[in-house]
């Protein structure tokens, strides 16, 4: 990870640590590296979630890219998945995405993105941070400033994109859907209905302070019991950017990511399209997952957590299908990130070609107990370097044995440190990561 960028942007709250100057200058470095330099006018499209800072961030980066001559395309509110395709499918230079995804309002992220819609190099991530630390010079454009450009247009084009990629009409089919007052509030009920469904929406009046407040894949407890109380047929709960999507059943149980690799890995497997009969997970996804693809013949590859490295997983070796247990899931065929919509439309198809409630599709994967806690800290690298932390989860391993299994990792956009266990009990795994974060704690790396 570079200075300012982690594996999924440059976050931070807004206005303290990603501050409005850093997205003119983010703007300023893009404008002249896809126009100056390499001696053409530049386009960069632009999206945004709905927080309140995203306008500000909207119009720094424009501002920055304008003054280094290059156009800024506007769609306004939209998705990450959507500013991807249309990234790709029009030709930009490169495509930006102002959102700090399932994070609360008051934090925001700049997303970049290259010419084919995938999160750009570490190179060019390392210039921009060079830029920003003062340690490159971007002459200004004079007789050449750019402009910027309503591009509304383009997110209407996704919504048919989306409505186009379905096999099914959804005609009679009762769908929840839970927008996290968030990106995908104006895109979702629409595609949805388009498709004939009898779609119910919450959390769709965002007021740039209440994405994902209580509400989203991170709250899913609410559809869960919105389900249940309106005899639904299914839901889909999104988070703020909408590039991540969780499921609930008619029953109103959870259908994570994990459930999702495999209901449509094994659709994909049935009708001979899971190319290299394999599915890219992460080294967060449960142990119930593998257990389950082997029943059934599925190899799957493990990567490092974040959608970015299951992404670079897929490309290198073609595979088509790869995502997390948090729910961002890419199907390489149809987007280059994850997309909870086209997830959502994807679960559809499978139900409606098996014609199986979603409950008997998820059956099949039985998790391990599971117990993941955040502890924020003063210095990620400090607290996972400390002997006493390591010697910590080394004992918790040794114990664990072959019945379970511990993994201490860093957060990618936050000052996090992360502490799973999976075991034969949610005791058990309590037990072990409280004994990991007490050491922690001891030490004094705990921000308090």
């Amino acid at each position: 990870m570079g200075r300012y960028f982690g594996t999924d942007g440059f976050r931070g709250e807004a206005n303290v640590n990603l501050t409005y100057e850093h997205a003119i200058k983010i703007g300023r470095f893009l404008g002249w590296y896809y126009g100056e330099r390499m001696n053409k006018k530049a386009s960069v499209v632009i999206g945004k979630d709905t927080r309140r800072s995203s306008y500000m961030f909207e119009y720094a980066l424009c501002t920055g890219l304008m003054a280094s001559g290059a156009d800024a395309y506007i769609m306004h509110v939209t998705t990450t998945p959507s500013v991807a395709y249309i990234t790709r499918v029009d030709d930009f230079d490169c495509g930006i995405m102002i959102s700090a995804s399932h994070n609360p309002y008051y934090d925001n992220g700049i997303k970049l993105l290259n010419g084919k819609g995938e999160k750009i190099d570490e190179e060019t991530i390392s210039e921009v941070e060079d830029y920003i630390d003062g340690k490159l010079e971007v002459p200004l454009a004079t007789r050449n400033v750019g402009r910027t450009v309503d591009y509304v247009a383009g997110r209407n084009r996704y919504i048919g994109y989306l409505i186009s990629l379905s096999k099914f009409g959804f005609k009679n089919v009762k769908v929840g859907l839970d927008a996290a007052n968030g990106a995908a509030w104006s895109i979702a009920k629409g595609v949805f209905d388009a498709l004939g469904a009898k779609t119910y929406v919450i959390n769709n009046a965002p007021d740039g302070y209440n994405i994902n407040t209580d509400c989203g894949s991170t709250h899913i407890e609410h559809l869960q019991k919105f389900v249940v109380d309106n005899g639904l047929d299914v839901g889909f709960a999104y988070d703020g950017d909408a590039d991540r999507c969780l499921c609930v059943d008619e029953k109103g149980n959870v259908v994570t990511g994990d459930h999702i690799l495999y209901i449509y890995g094994l659709y994909m497997k049935e009708r001979g399209k899971l190319l290299n009969n394999k599915v890219v997970t992460t080294v967060m996804s449960n142990f119930g997952l593998y257990q389950a693809l082997d029943k059934v013949g599925i190899g799957y590859e493990k990567t490092k957590v974040g959608d970015k490295y299951v992404y670079e997983n897929m490309a290198a070796n073609g595979h088509r299908i790869g995502g997390e247990q948090s729910g961002h899931i890419i199907f390489s065929k149809y987007a280059t990130t994850g997309d909870g919509i086209l997830t959502s439309l994807k679960l559809m198809e499978v139900m409606l070609a098996k014609e199986k409630p979603m409950s008997e599709l998820a059956a099949p994967v039985v998790f391990y107990p599971q117990v993941l806690k955040n502890v924020r800290v003063k210095s990620k690298p400090e607290t996972l370097g400390d002997p006493d932390v390591q010697a910590a989860v080394n004992r918790v391993a040794e114990a664990l044995g072959d019945n379970g299994r511990i993994l201490v990792r860093e957060s990618g956009t936050e000052p996090v440190i992360r502490v799973m266990v999976e075991a034969g009990s949610d005791e058990v795994c309590t037990k072990y990561v409280d004994s990991v974060i007490a050491i922690i704690r001891g030490k004094g790396y705990v921000e308090e």
